[in-house]
């Protein structure tokens, strides 16, 4: 193969090995332009090409770690979501026990009657009036502890959040048994009733009966307080049957 230049362009001879014809093609300089820009652009196109598939190869690898970022990142969406949960649940609480400390009108229950004096009190009275089914408090406050038995560290009663100065009543008409301060229970009273059911209120800020005294169901005897083992301002009320706690939610419920 020979190449000629010759004005105004460039002759290609091709001379075959064999003898035969030789053959002679003549390129104008703006034909040679065309053929140098389409090799030009058929190795620039290949080279793209190339470098296409190699970026498009390594995007590739990194699929699977891509894909495991993605489930780690749905499994934080999941965990993140589910404390939300938790945190509303948890303003909610909050929510209802600020709302104790302001007095709501609404939750006030009537009849509740102040203890008269020692010995005023009639003798004979309705036995259901005696069993003690009434809620212990004039609202309903909120209920932080239910009953706990078996084992060590018992929660015999149950703990209802109340601002202090609450009128706690007699859950049952009966006989005020006992009044004093413990260093657990703090200022407390207890109500002997009818078929040897007996009510103790605990954590009181001042008592308002006498050992002795006769107190109808509904009636005021205490005001809530945070004495004795507490630690904020609430009612610690249990219900007890020939010696043996009850769970004071089988017997009353708190007002709607």
């Amino acid at each position: 193969m020979t190449f000629l230049t010759d004005k105004p362009g460039v002759r290609l001879l091709i001379v075959p090995e064999d003898g035969r014809q030789t053959l002679s093609v003549h390129l104008t300089r703006g034909r040679l332009r065309l053929v140098v820009g389409l090799g030009v652009g058929l190795v620039a196109g290949v080279a793209l090409l190339a470098g296409t598939w190699w970026y498009m190869a390594a995007r590739a690898s990194q699929v699977p770690a891509l894909e495991s970022e993605v489930a780690q990142l749905r499994e934080s969406q999941d965990q993140v979501a589910g404390l939300a949960a938790q945190l509303a649940e948890l303003e909610a609480r909050y929510r209802q026990i600020r709302s104790l400390f302001g007095i709501d009108t609404a939750q006030v229950i009537p009849e509740i009657w102040r203890a008269p004096a020692v010995g005023s009190r009639p003798s004979t009275e309705d036995p259901e009036e005696a069993l003690p089914t009434s809620w212990p408090l004039t609202q309903a406050g909120f209920v932080t502890q239910s009953l706990l038995d078996g084992g060590e560290g018992d929660h015999p009663g149950l703990d209802i959040a109340v601002p202090s100065h609450s009128y706690i009543r007699a859950a049952g008409a009966g006989t005020v048994s006992d009044t004093g301060e413990d260093p657990v229970y703090g200022k407390f009273v207890t109500v002997d009733h009818r078929d040897g059911y007996l009510t103790l209120y605990a954590h009181a800020s001042e008592i308002l009966v006498e050992t002795g005294q006769r107190v109808r169901r509904n009636e005021v005897i205490a005001l809530t307080g945070s004495t004795g083992r507490s630690t904020a301002p609430h009612l610690h009320f249990e219900i007890r049957l020939n010696g043996d706690t009850v769970d004071p939610m089988t017997m009353v419920q708190p007002p709607t």
